[in-house]
């Protein structure tokens, strides 16, 4: 499932979806938009999930509905270099934001390497006081902060998120129970969120594997240069899918077997591209449910667009059931949550 685009979101996490090399991005086919939308109310904050290369902007009312937006390349990298507030407030003027208007920000703006680092808040936690604990910019002239991202420090786990925490805070989780979320990206996200907290999580590096194996493998001789995008219903990624899933994720010893089908059955490229996609996706999803079981509740969903559909279709394979949440409504939903957390709005009516 590879996917000629630019590299993912945070450490996720976010075009067409040929395959799985930028899963981050895959619910982003309009995300070189720059437009302004008429703004009917007045904004109560600005939002941003501002990643590596590039960031997506909205003006929001206290409800959290969509006033104005902006989607661009203006990511970690290049703010770096024309200067994080130069660029946040180009962003805000196209929008026609009112200059004391509060700002929230997730995602890699956070990071070491970033506008300003929010330090890691040491999982389990509650999801409100991740929230809260959003760091303030210095030597601003309007209220800017920036969400914390997660670190799991276990000496035989440990792992890192930016970005998705605020997602998870807008998935609408019931308050109370055992939840498993899967959220799909170059770098996958599984977490474990019981009575409102992170009680845990893990990374699979999926989409990334496959940007590698594609290009950088033999199997890039199968593959070809420029993979197809692959879809859901492509009867080989079902098959392979399901051979991940029924040995437990083992997906090292089947990854010549591409390369062999393609030498003695006359394997297609697109076809190859498939069964990748479906190795990789089935040995993930195999290994997340190794890991934290399935319980009883459906495993929630965090995807949006092509991406979504992928993964919602190997789950049913792996006869998991799923609740389905737009991971674009999720962070704008938990921006808004964060805001409020942290006094830049009022608390909803």
């Amino acid at each position: 499932m590879h996917q000629g685009c630019h590299a993912a979101r945070g450490h996720r996490r976010h075009g067409a979806v040929p395959g799985l090399g930028c899963l981050a991005h895959a619910d982003r086919a309009d995300a070189d938009r720059r437009r302004r939308l008429p703004v009917s109310a007045a904004p109560a904050v600005a939002a941003l999930d501002w990643g590596t290369t590039r960031l997506r902007a909205w003006l929001l009312d206290d409800a959290g509905k969509v006033l104005a937006e902006r989607r661009g390349d203006d990511g970690l990298i290049t703010a770096r270099e024309k200067g994080f507030s130069k660029v946040l407030e180009g962003h805000l003027a196209a929008m026609g934001a009112p200059e004391t208007l509060p700002v929230i920000i997730c995602g890699m703006a956070g990071s070491r390497q970033g506008w300003l680092e929010a330090p890691y808040v040491t999982v389990p936690s509650p999801l409100g006081a991740i929230l809260a604990g959003a760091a303030r910019v210095p030597g601003q002239s309007r209220d800017i902060r920036i969400v914390p991202g997660l670190a799991q420090r276990s000496a035989d786990a440990p792992d890192v998120m930016r970005g998705e925490e605020t997602q998870l805070a807008g998935a609408g989780l019931p308050a109370k129970g055992r939840h498993l979320v899967c959220m799909p990206g170059t770098h996958s996200k599984w977490v474990v969120v019981e009575d409102g907290a992170v009680a845990g999580f893990g990374t699979w590096p999926t989409g990334e594997l496959f940007s590698v194996l594609a290009a950088h493998s033999i199997l890039r001789h199968s593959l070809g240069e420029h993979p197809a995008a692959v879809v859901a219903d492509n009867a080989f990624f079902r098959q392979w899918c399901e051979r991940a899933l029924g040995e437990g994720g083992d997906v090292t010893s089947k990854l010549f077997a591409i390369r062999a089908a393609g030498l003695l059955q006359d394997l297609q490229a697109d076809d190859a591209a498939a069964c990748l996609s479906g190795l990789l996706l089935g040995g993930e999803i195999a290994s997340a449910k190794r890991r934290y079981g399935a319980g009883d509740a459906p495993v929630v969903l965090v995807a949006s667009g092509a991406l979504g559909v992928l993964y919602a279709a190997a789950l049913g394979i792996a006869d998991l059931a799923l609740r389905t949440v737009d991971a674009d409504e999720a962070v704008r939903a938990g921006l808004v949550e964060a805001a409020r957390e942290n006094g830049m709005i009022g608390a909803a009516a």
